[in-house]
């Protein structure tokens, strides 16, 4: 008896070449629709639907294949004598191979002005239940929907006469797959039009098996969404260097989340998800250089982040230093010869385009997960933000931009201390941000004290991702020199925050905004 296959696709890529081998092999070609055209335009001949069905394509299409005849001859097991009389008996012939893929929906969704009955009409009904009925048969039926496939099972059928049953279980399982991927993308848009929340559906593919996780002990995958967005490790291009681990990851991706607050050009070095110098610059030259001044010992393994093409002369300036990656937007040919010797260092090219969309940050927990949007906005502080009898210079005003973008990027309880464009101290995690703000005053004076400047004496700024809940932070920013904080405010216990502030003749500025990061 020959083998048949039933051919009904969207995608139509390399599909008259397959169906030509399998009628190489002998097999009938069962088509629908526009499929079938196809096929007969390019001498390959077919079955009509309708042939099979003894029933027309009605209703637009949209009922062409939900059949006995159709779902029968692909459910029907081989192996049980009962079900194959049935079959007989109502003139139902086996059908041993389906190549199905489906309707675009999600192509379909994402056009600008894309109308609900356009995507309504572009939901498949057919297609999955073909897909879904061979790959419950799998034992006996071949299902296809990824033209990739093509060529295996041509191999196969040339080598054993038909596939075998390693690649009919795994093409089952792809199968399942694609139509459970397309189910979770109408249900994702039918919810959203219909105003529901109460569920979540996310997916994503492996990117790639990392040799462990956050410890050796415990193993880790990356995954990668299906939707390409900027600043993305994702889809960032690697030109040099191992593969990434775990905890590159994590830190790449943090400084990618600090380089985008700048259109000016930028620098940051990272360590441990902080930043350990920052700086901004006429060009990278001088950016990069003020980072590595703001803390020489931090940065010894760790990740150096730009956002303007990195030049040959900047990688002759980093090529001494053991960094772990560096990343740009681009890398110029003399950027790469200095720097691919180096055969460990990673070297990174990210799409650091602007993105003004929206964008949900996921984080899992034991028995859940937690989903909020992206903390992608920031308020430029300005001089109606002033709380303090002194007010800020343009200079000053400044300096509470950058250490204001910065903080919001460091741990909490978070503290920063800068100076023209430059972290000179950053103060991380602290359980009491007294205690984070020492930290950063005092590695600020040891930066200043290498070259030969008194902290007390430079005008320093200060930023706080949280309010001062006491007046403590204050006196204790004053005690350094600190002449400018900005902050959020927003505590009952402000006002001793701006006394202090004005006993000492500090100007502090209260943003209303709050940037925690846990």
């Amino acid at each position: 008896m020959k083998k048949r296959a039933l051919v009904s696709v969207s995608d139509k890529a390399g599909l008259v070449e397959f169906v030509q081998g399998l009628q190489g092999f002998g097999w009938e070609i069962i088509a629908t629709g526009g499929t079938q055209k196809l096929l007969e335009n390019n001498g390959v001949k077919t079955i009509g639907i309708s042939e099979i069905t003894g029933f027309p394509e009605i209703c637009d299409g949209r009922v062409k294949t939900l059949h006995p005849k159709v779902h029968g001859a692909l459910l029907g097991r081989r192996d049980l004598p009962e079900h194959m009389e049935t079959l007989k008996e109502n003139g139902i012939e086996l059908i041993d191979m389906v190549c199905v893929n489906l309707y675009p929906f999600k192509q379909t969704i994402a056009k600008e002005g894309v109308s609900m009955d356009d995507a309504i009409e572009n939901i498949d009904i057919g297609g999955p239940s073909m897909l879904r009925s061979a790959a419950k048969n799998w034992q006996s039926v071949t299902v296809v929907c990824d033209p990739s496939d093509y060529s295996r099972i041509l191999a196969e059928i040339a080598e054993n006469g038909d596939t075998t049953r390693e690649t009919r279980l795994q093409l089952s399982a792809k199968a399942y797959t694609h139509t459970a991927e397309y189910d979770m993308c109408i249900s994702t848009y039918m919810r959203k039009q219909a105003g529901l929340s109460e569920k979540l559906f996310l997916e994503y593919d492996l990117k790639q098996s990392l040799r462990y996780g956050e410890n050796p002990h415990q193993s880790a995958k990356f995954f990668a969404a299906m939707e390409s967005v900027p600043y993305s490790l994702a889809t960032a291009k690697q030109l040099n260097g191992k593969e990434l681990s775990y905890n590159n990851i994590q830190d790449a991706n943090a400084a990618l989340n600090i380089v985008r607050e700048f259109d000016v050009p930028f620098c940051v070095g990272l360590k441990h998800m902080n930043p350990c110098g920052a700086a901004i610059g006429a060009d990278i030259k001088e950016a990069w250089e003020k980072a590595y001044e703001a803390d020489k010992v931090s940065i010894f393994g760790g990740i150096v982040a730009v956002n303007r093409e990195l030049t040959k002369e900047v990688a002759e300036m980093m090529k001494p230093i053991f960094l772990e990656i560096i990343m740009a937007p681009s890398f110029s040919e003399g950027a790469l010869e200095v720097l691919c010797t180096k055969k460990n260092l990673r070297l990174l090219k990210v799409d650091m385009s602007k993105d003004t969309a929206s964008h949900n940050q996921y984080v899992s927990m034991n028995g859940g997960m937690l989903v909020q949007e992206q903390d992608t906005t920031i308020k430029i502080p300005t001089a109606d933000m002033c709380v303090t009898e002194t007010k800020p210079t343009e200079a000053q005003l400044i300096d509470l931009d950058f250490a204001w973008k910065i903080v919001k990027h460091v741990k909490s309880n978070a503290i920063v201390v800068v100076k023209d464009g430059m972290t000179l101290g950053v103060g991380a995690g602290q359980m009491n941000r007294v205690g984070s703000a020492n930290i950063a005053m005092k590695q600020a004076e040891a930066t200043l004290a290498e070259q030969g400047k008194d902290i007390r004496n430079e005008g320093l700024v200060m930023g706080s991702d949280a309010f001062f809940p006491f007046g403590d932070s204050v006196e204790s920013a004053a005690a350094f020199g600190i002449k400018a904080i900005v902050q959020p405010g927003g505590s009952v216990r402000d006002q001793e925050s701006i006394d202090a502030a004005n006993a000492n003749g500090i100007t502090m500025l209260f943003t209303g905004e709050r940037h925690f990061k846990h």
